[in-house]
């Protein structure tokens, strides 16, 4: 995609900011926080990824949903991607990945936990075991993350303004694994944030 378009990226951390252009020095960099930042520009399409993942409240969720709009051109494209719900989320779910790079392996593992079903956030804690020359490095990483139903992002999307036009994956329907992204257009018309 780099190298077919202009794409700005943002993130909150200078340090992965300052990490990100040695894997894509052709990107244009923000320090911003995906609730609030205004660019003062518009693009034709939009992409929030995993990272939505960490707005734990509908009024959070709204301010990104909100971000994007404003930074769309009328008939713009707004992708967003679903990685839980609360119907997908299965307690204690525990997955691990290796991998080895010359004399270096790390060993990922990676549990969900939810310690109030009543609420619209889950932890996510990664522990990588890193081993280098015989030696073992262990690092640990907390995230809380927000979980909302499918209907929740539908209903949001539309208040902030933007048609829903296709979702890909529907993780809520009985028997379906995985995860859902939203397809959305800005409409032409007032925005309502």
């Amino acid at each position: 995609m780099k190298r077919s378009f202009e794409i700005t990226g943002v993130d909150l951390s200078p340090a992965m900011l300052a990490l990100a252009p040695r894997l894509n020095p052709e990107v244009a960099y923000r320090v911003g926080d995906m609730r609030s930042i205004r660019l003062r520009r518009t693009f034709d399409a939009v992409v929030i990824a995993d990272s939505v993942a960490y707005m734990r409240t509908e009024r959070e969720l709204r301010a990104a949903f909100g971000t994007a709009f404003v930074h769309l051109a009328p008939g713009g494209v707004f992708l967003t991607y679903v990685e839980r719900t609360p119907a997908t989320f299965r307690q204690n779910a525990t997955t691990r990945a290796v991998a080895r790079r010359g004399d270096v392996e790390v060993v990922l593992i990676e549990n969900q936990h939810d310690p109030d079903s009543a609420d619209t956030t889950y932890e996510s804690t990664f522990i990588y075991l890193i081993r280098s020359r015989g030696r073992l490095r262990v690092e640990t990483d907390r995230h809380r993350l927000g979980l909302f139903p499918l209907p929740v992002w539908r209903r949001l999307l539309r208040m902030t303004g933007f048609r829903v036009t296709q979702v890909v994956g529907e993780p809520d329907r009985p028997g379906a694994r995985g995860n859902a992204t939203f397809v959305c257009v800005r409409s032409a018309g007032k925005r309502n944030l």
